[in-house]
């Protein structure tokens, strides 16, 4: 765990770094608000769209050659992405190197199957947890040194975000080690490895298709909100990336403190699937409060009420890992990332064309919120189906081990 919760780390700061920087890079090549909610729409979801249909294909390779090999693939990878965004002359460049970093980058499917590997089933919940937390300090430490630098000049994060990915090869090439052995790989099938049918295998698992539902609508809100945010309060609050920056430290504190401490603590007193029904329904009131909120520091008051809503995914992440066999973890992880990719794809399509269309409202103004309101309609749903399905499973909602 020390060594991947590094490698976690090192790579969420780097990510983290170019958050708060990334919309106003691209709105160097646009002349109006409107225009720079829209590329960066088609920013993020051109990165999605590559990590959707290579995440499987990443993730069968890392069941069969290990994972050590395409996680540094990954990183190298993102390592070339940073730094070609930054010298990036033409918005076609930006795109194209988008596309490239997401083709090559599976960190986190793997890192959850590295997970998985070296874990019992009964302490995954925890371990997510821990991996969650290193999240969230990869986004305490990033998004601030990305803002500060970004107020200097927006190219700095990137240059600074590629050498941590560059550093993170290089400590994964000499430090970390395999977790997955010979005796538990297995071969690579092109078949396998389409997306598509990545997803529907996910159906032949025993309560899982549910918990998958729920986890992609969660995941899609998340999305939506993200690739939202920035702009939304530079829009409604005048921020700027160091404005920003501190928001997203702010996020990352809560999830340290829930995911790596308080979750653990909880768990001793509630069961795993009251969690993520109080968390669901928490996500959806602090999504419409975070649209409704007509000062800046209000923001900051929901990222504090919402302590459950940051339990809901490693809670979910843990159910999902105990219903696949020992030797499919990385195949199955590829899979989930696939529906983060779906999520990642279809989150700017929705979010930031409807910001687009809002753009031109004055700062704090209530329409400005309105992505965050659909963000919101998004988790609701989420929250009726865990709702209804946890009501008829007050178990901690294992679906028994099957093998496919």
């Amino acid at each position: 765990m020390p060594f991947i919760m590094i490698t976690v780390l090192l790579d969420m700061m780097s990510i983290g770094i170019i958050a708060p920087v990334l919309p106003k890079l691209i709105g160097t090549f646009m002349d109006s608000g409107s225009g720079t909610s829209m590329g960066y729409g088609m920013a993020q979801a051109a990165f999605a769209i590559a990590q959707f249909f290579s995440a499987p294909i990443l993730g069968g390779l890392s069941d069969k050659y290990g994972r050590r090999p395409v996680l540094l693939l990954g990183l190298l990878g993102m390592a070339v992405n940073f730094f070609v965004t930054a010298l990036a002359t033409e918005f076609w460049m930006l795109i194209a190197v988008r596309i490239m970093g997401g083709t090559v980058c599976a960190n986190i499917a793997v890192a959850n199957a590295y997970v998985a590997d070296i874990t019992q089933p009964q302490d995954r919940a925890k371990n997510y947890g821990l991996l969650g937390a290193m999240f969230g300090v990869g986004f305490i430490l990033g998004p601030v040194t990305g803002g500060l630098l970004g107020d200097m000049n927006i190219h700095w994060p990137f240059f600074l975000a590629g050498s941590l990915c560059l550093l993170n090869c290089v400590y994964g090439y000499f430090v970390l080690p395999e977790s997955l052995p010979q005796e538990r790989r297995r071969q690579f099938h092109v078949a396998r490895a389409n997306p598509f049918a990545a997803l529907a295998r996910l159906r032949s698992l025993q309560g899982v298709e549910t918990l998958m539902w729920i986890m992609g609508l969660s995941i899609l809100a998340q999305f939506c909100l993200h690739t939202s945010w920035f702009l939304y309060t530079e829009f409604k609050f005048g921020w700027s990336p160091r404005d920003n920056g501190l928001s997203l430290f702010a996020v990352g504190m809560m999830a340290v403190l829930v995911q790596g401490g308080l979750l653990r603590q909880v768990q001793k007193r509630m069961p795993l699937h009251n969690i993520v029904r109080i968390g669901l329904v928490s996500s959806t009131i602090a999504f419409f409060a975070w649209g409704a909120v007509p000062e800046g520091w209000m923001m900051y008051v929901v990222i504090v009420a919402n302590v459950f809503g940051y339990m809901v995914q490693p809670g979910l992440q843990s159910v999902v890992s105990n219903a696949v066999d020992p030797s499919r973890q990385g195949e199955s992880m590829g899979a989930v990332s696939s529906i983060n990719s779906v999520a990642a794809v279809v989150g700017p399509l929705l979010g930031t064309p409807l910001l687009a269309t809002v753009s031109h409202y004055p700062q704090g103004d209530w329409h400005l919120g309105a992505p965050f309101y659909l963000c919101a309609a998004i988790q609701a749903v989420a929250a009726f189906i865990g709702l209804r399905y946890f009501a008829r499973h007050r178990h901690e909602a294992q679906p028994q081990r099957v093998s496919t």
